[in-house]
């Protein structure tokens, strides 16, 4: 996402006023961004809803959480992403602060919450594009509940995501608690985020958030 984007969740250590804020920072994300230059389009992202699940798709069940452990690199084989991770905190106005513009290909965790694995909800953002090209967060919107993603961490193990809902929410309708949220307690869930809809030249902000949620259906070497 060009300019200054902001995203932010709550980890399963964050309540009360540390929630509010952090809810506050996910809706404020991207409204402080500056136009796209010529030659780089925003993301293709369909309308503001869910993806939703075909009715073909059987999901499979959810794996035991693992014990906290690092993360070192995202792998989102059906998007051909494999993307360092770093870790970020919170900026000034409670959102979790992205990757600089020079490690637009770089993934931020928020390092306060969950470890990717562990049981509660990780929290991963990225950037859509910058000024002059596409980021690594930037066909987000193109995945599907049932595709995979990868988290590789620092005790070896690589835990194995299956996406189970997409979103792209728009920001004047954000329901930040239903979009960030377990979808079921006591499951390891990942969620990936970055800026989504349009892009509004005369707000210098996207229109939405796209939020890719999944599970911890198992690991691999």
């Amino acid at each position: 996402m060009p300019g200054h984007e902001r995203a932010s969740g709550a980890g399963t250590v964050l309540t009360g006023v540390a929630w509010a804020v952090l809810l506050l920072g996910l809706w404020l994300w991207g409204r402080e961004v500056t136009g796209p230059r010529p030659g780089i389009s925003t993301p293709a992202t369909g309308g503001i809803a869910a993806v939703g699940r075909p009715p073909d798709i059987q999901l499979p069940p959810a794996a035991p959480p693992l014990d906290p452990a690092l993360p070192h690199r995202v792998d989102i084989p059906d998007l051909r992403v494999q993307a360092p991770v770093t870790a970020r905190g919170l900026d000034a106005e409670g959102a979790i602060e992205p990757p600089p513009y020079d490690q637009a290909g770089t993934v931020g965790w928020y390092a306060a919450g969950t470890t990717p694995g562990a049981a509660g909800v990780a929290l991963m953002v990225g950037h859509v594009d910058t000024d002059t090209r596409p980021a690594v967060f930037y066909r987000l919107s193109a995945l599907h509940p049932g595709e995979t993603i990868r988290v590789a961490r620092a005790d070896g193990r690589l835990a194995e995501f299956t996406i189970d809902d997409v979103r792209v929410q728009e920001r004047q309708r954000f329901d930040a608690q239903q979009a960030f949220g377990p979808h079921q307690r006591g499951r390891a869930e990942l969620r990936l985020i970055t800026c989504g809809g349009t892009f509004d030249r005369a707000t210098h902000s996207y229109t939405a958030n796209v939020i890719v949620s999944a599970y911890l259906t198992g690991t691999a070497a």
